[in-house]
């Protein structure tokens, strides 16, 4: 299985409530309505919460500014992606969908990016959602690596390093869901960038982390959840780039899914 992800920031004349409301009503329906042309697999649109803000102190320092939202669109394989972009259908649907694109997303500066899943915490069957009515929220954290680490390097150290510290902290962290989402480099994100004008550098990848505020709180910390959250960080210095990082939460709406 193949995904692509698709961080987004809105025009500048738009709210971010305006944005994630196109997105939803009008964006979302269109897509879903090309699914089959396009041969999607699953399509899911991440909205940012409206209270996320710029990460500026913490252990991890200033990071970058939220994004209002991700797309997240799966294919079986690559064959199906590419088919699905150049049949006669698919090249219809995706004009369409591009052009679309135009009216509410600032193309330039939201990158996209093709990667494959590593889970880390996964229950089964993968049916976790982070619904609006549900209290399970979804923290999005695109991640660049450190300039002394290749992209290689660092998803290796990200994959068999990082990833046991994070399931080490599964019980005490109240961590419901964790997968690893690894960038890798293919000719078709240079062409989905080219059609849209993305100059924004696409990132090493992102972790996505699903968590339930009902019951993980500050009055609900414990000795042991701070030591494993510090310990997580300490962890991710040695190969997170955090100043070009971001992180934020999320909820999320399934438009297509075809599992």
């Amino acid at each position: 299985m193949i995904r692509l992800t698709y961080v987004l920031r809105r025009k500048p004349e738009m709210s971010r409530a305006e944005f994630q409301k196109y997105w939803r009503e009008n964006h979302g329906p269109l897509v879903a309505s090309h699914a089959h042309s396009m041969n999607l697999l699953r399509y899911v649109q991440v909205h940012t919460l409206e209270d996320a803000t710029r990460q500026t102190d913490g252990p991890r320092g200033a990071m970058e500014e939220p994004y209002d939202g991700v797309a997240e669109v799966w294919w079986n394989s690559r064959d199906d992606m590419v088919f699905g972009m150049e049949s006669e259908k698919g090249q219809v649907a995706l004009q369409e969908v591009l052009e679309d694109e135009a009216k509410f997303i600032d193309l330039p500066n939201s990158p996209l990016w093709l990667a494959y899943e590593y889970p880390q915490v996964n229950p089964s069957p993968e049916n976790l959602v982070a619904t609006e009515l549900s209290s399970l929220v979804k923290l999005h954290y695109p991640l660049r690596h450190l300039p002394s680490l290749s992209l290689d390097e660092a998803q290796l150290y990200w994959r068999t390093a990082h990833g046991p510290v994070i399931r080490g902290n599964g019980a005490t962290g109240n961590i419901k869901r964790y997968i690893q989402v690894h960038r890798f480099e293919d000719e078709l994100e240079g062409a989905m960038r080219e059609a849209r004008g993305t100059v924004a550098e696409p990132y090493t990848g992102h972790a996505e982390l699903w968590f339930d505020r009902a019951t993980r709180s500050p009055a609900s910390a414990t000795p042991e959840s701070a030591r494993g959250a510090q310990r997580a960080v300490e962890d991710e210095s040695k190969f997170i780039d955090f100043s070009r990082s971001v992180m934020f939460l999320a909820k999320e709406q399934v438009f297509v899914d075809n599992r």
